[in-house]
């Protein structure tokens, strides 16, 4: 152990313990030691590791810079979206500034960057209604659809179809903006009721089988 403020937590530990307290003979207590919270911090911090919300932060970096090849975005992306099938973390990316930064991955010139964000984006919103709005309010809805209908890989418009799933169910107002912004042709005739999952797959199966035809 080679830091000196984890020397002196080791020794006030065992100055202090039960059994030097009990011991006669165990060197006496240097009263000017005293606890060092700087160091049992740093002990236990290298003991559990990072959060997960500096995880998060960690593979969003990996994921925007231009230093790391795509293979290890992919690799970051995969362990961002574990991550994140977590609610609270899932709700923490409101609080760490993710949301905005994972949308702009939607518009990558990378296929499997666009797929990987419209994934998370679809896990993040799935059965939760903060997510759900936070993915509308960021003006995401709009980005999917053009990626579920017009996209060159099928890859990625199926990832978006399954956001655009997940982000209209039980989400009325998501389910509104989806409407207002699928051509007409995807569009059933009757009003949707977001509660209604019958009625949403109405209009997500037409997006799937529109997403699974070559182009």
């Amino acid at each position: 152990m080679n830091d000196p403020r984890l020397n002196n937590l080791l020794k006030w530990s065992i100055e202090n313990s039960e059994a030097s307290r009990s011991d006669p003979n165990a060197p006496k207590t240097d009263p000017s030691r005293t606890l060092d919270a700087d160091a049992l911090r740093a002990l236990l911090t290298g003991m559990t590791g990072p959060s997960d919300a500096e995880m998060m932060l960690r593979k969003m970096d990996i994921i925007m810079s231009d230093q790391h090849s795509l293979e290890d975005k992919v690799s970051a992306f995969d362990d961002f979206e574990m991550l994140i099938e977590n609610l609270d973390n899932a709700n923490n990316m409101e609080n760490l500034g993710l949301w905005t930064k994972l949308i702009d991955q939607l518009e990558h010139e990378e296929a499997e960057i666009r797929k990987y964000a419209a994934w998370c984006a679809g896990t993040a919103v799935e059965n939760n209604a903060r997510a759900q709005e936070r993915l509308l309010v960021v003006g995401a809805i709009p980005t999917l659809v053009k990626l579920a209908i017009e996209d060159p890989s099928r890859e990625v418009r199926k990832k978006a179809v399954r956001a655009l799933s997940c982000a209209s169910r039980n989400h009325q107002p998501s389910l509104d903006a989806l409407l207002e912004h699928v051509p007409s042709q995807y569009r059933p005739e009757a009003k949707l009721d977001a509660g209604d999952m019958a009625a949403v797959d109405s209009l997500i199966h037409r997006l799937k089988a529109d997403a699974e035809k070559p182009r």
